[in-house]
């Protein structure tokens, strides 16, 4: 998943917010286990995301506790930025997996289509993207995104 605005952006560092989410919060990513059974194991790097829909949703989840590290690290080196630029103003509330091509142990890509729910300022909207999936180095990463809305 990535992040795109027309507003001018925020720093990173500037008035950004702690996560609420804690190891036995719901998992931000939707999937009914907690964050430390779910997708907390994925950004601990205990386990590896086994589908990209898995990384999808994992990136998602770091989106949404703000984990830098693991949002660079799963992304492949071709289209990885120098940084992340978590926007103070968000909260990520919601994902959306609508549609799901390859992507299995089987394949070597994959796409994710999804909508991520989010509150900017505390006004809902959201992101609407295919994300494009590669394995890198025997791993899930994400490599492109288009975006549907």
């Amino acid at each position: 998943m990535s992040r795109r605005t027309t507003r001018p952006r925020r720093s990173a560092t500037t008035g950004a917010r702690p996560s609420a989410v804690t190891a036995d919060s719901p998992c931000p990513c939707g999937l009914p286990a907690s964050y430390a059974d779910c997708c907390g194991r994925l950004h601990a790097g205990t386990l590896a995301a086994p589908t990209c829909e898995a990384l999808m949703r994992s990136r998602y989840a770091a989106f949404a506790v703000r984990n830098e590290a693991y949002l660079l690290r799963t992304w492949h080196p071709d289209t990885r930025p120098p940084a992340v630029d978590f926007d103070a103003g968000m909260r990520w509330v919601r994902l959306e997996i609508l549609e799901t091509t390859d992507g299995s142990a089987f394949h070597t890509t994959g796409t994710v289509t999804f909508r991520a729910h989010f509150t900017d300022d505390g006004r809902p909207d959201s992101l609407h993207e295919k994300s494009c999936f590669v394995r890198h180095e025997g791993a899930w990463v994400y490599a492109t995104a288009v975006f549907a809305d």
